[in-house]
């Protein structure tokens, strides 16, 4: 398939591989890329130097094109940007802060720059600062998310309407009929997460990665909205924040509650309990795990028949 993205990003399919935290290191983001689509590696689960470790480990295992997903909002910020720049990556995924203040900077070294967004306001702002694209992503989404919660359904034609800079869409797409869906409402390509967390390839722990295949509709709410809107597996964790409510929290409170390396605990070392576990409703979708060869190959076969019956129609 050739369109704007597949053309920008110079791979074979539409799909980006979202850079998830604590699931998106180098084995995930090179058999996606050998795959035909965009890997991002997820800066967000790692300190300066084990992110230049997984770049040069994932230059080893392919040859195609990836990049690596930056959320914004680390005091490190520099340090990451100037490895990337040091490590000839070419395609950076920015979130979870102002697109005014790296795109420019990371445009003058040749990088490709794509910003998260999760409504029509920020998408306009992130045009406006001059990305070469954008995510915009739905409320089904997994891990970190809008305040707006707004649906994919409706985000993806609003912003569509808005801007003329490709567009990716995020947020409950898991299968090639979604993808479609989402590319008959104006985008130029998808973005998937949850999906590649249940994958031989994911560094996800393989309990997480087992959660997320028996999950069913109404297992994830979003939640912690006081300090950054994010959707959990419902467990232990979840029902002490839920607990906490009832008492009407500071931000401080909710805070201490959630301590540090929650996500980590629960995602990569494989605390079911006391873990954060971020995935999207669309695990309720997600029934086995497998390699990421045979998840792209199944939803670009699925596109495919999908659109035929469409046509049929």
């Amino acid at each position: 398939m050739r369109n704007r993205i597949t053309q920008l990003f110079n791979i074979k399919y539409p799909i980006i591989q979202a850079g998830m935290i604590w699931n998106s290191g180098w084995r995930l983001v090179s058999a996606a890329s050998n795959a035909g689509i965009l890997g991002l590696i997820g800066a967000g689960s790692m300190y300066p130097d084990v992110l230049r470790e997984h770049i040069q480990k994932c230059k080893k295992a392919t040859s195609k094109p990836f990049g690596v997903n930056v959320p914004m909002l680390y005091p490190n910020i520099q340090e990451i940007m100037d490895i990337i720049v040091e490590e000839d990556i070419k395609i950076v995924f920015t979130s979870a802060g102002n697109p005014k203040i790296w795109t420019s900077w990371l445009q003058k070294k040749g990088i490709i720059v794509v910003h998260v967004v999760s409504s029509v306001k920020f998408a306009l702002k992130a045009q406006e600062a001059g990305v070469d694209a954008i995510v915009a992503e739905g409320f089904e989404a997994g891990g970190h998310n809008g305040r707006d919660e707004t649906t994919t359904l409706t985000l993806i034609p609003m912003v569509k309407e808005q801007i003329n800079i490709p567009l990716i869409a995020a947020g409950g797409i898991a299968t090639g009929k979604t993808m479609l869906a989402t590319m008959v409402l104006g985008a130029d390509a998808v973005q998937v997460g949850s999906r590649f967390v249940a994958s031989e390839e994911s560094s996800a722990h393989e309990a997480f990665k087992q959660v997320v295949v028996n999950a069913k509709e109404g297992d994830t709410q979003l939640t912690l909205k006081e300090l950054a809107p994010v959707r959990l597996i419902k467990n232990k964790f979840y029902e002490d924040i839920q607990e906490l409510y009832k008492s009407s929290p500071t931000s401080e409170q909710l805070k201490e509650l959630l301590g540090r390396a929650r996500a980590k605990k629960g995602m990569f070392e494989g605390d079911l309990e006391e873990g954060e576990l971020e995935i999207g409703q669309i695990a309720g979708l997600i029934h086995d795990i497998k390699p990421v060869l045979e998840i792209v190959e199944d939803m670009m076969r699925e596109f495919h028949d999908a659109k035929q019956n469409i046509t049929n129609l």
